[in-house]
């Protein structure tokens, strides 16, 4: 029985990790196509022109529907602070050699 468990176990690793490839293939291709956005985005969260439009926004000079996540110093501020420990952990990652 135990080379039948040994089997199963490496059985489940093998579709495990098969199917973290595949989301991770599909995670990476979304984070490289915005990866010169979320750039965009950094340089514009404190910007003269972001607080320019925060103090519009304060003043009631922006339409109500107007989805303003980005006026929100907290959401963008951790946005860009998760993205930046990302790139860290990708680096970090990139270094290491292949599973032995």
């Amino acid at each position: 029985m135990e080379q039948v468990e040994r089997i199963r176990t490496m059985e489940d690793v093998l579709q495990r990790a098969k199917a973290a490839c595949r989301a991770l293939e599909h995670a990476l291709a979304d984070y490289g196509a915005l990866r010169d956005e979320v750039k965009a985005l950094g340089a514009y969260y404190g910007s003269e022109l972001w607080f320019y439009d925060l103090d519009c926004d304060r003043a009631g000079l922006l339409p109500a529907e107007l989805k303003r996540g980005v006026l929100s110093e907290d959401e963008a501020y951790d946005l860009l602070s998760d993205w930046d420990a990302l790139e860290e952990q990708l680096r970090e990652l990139a270094g290491d050699t292949r599973p032995e």
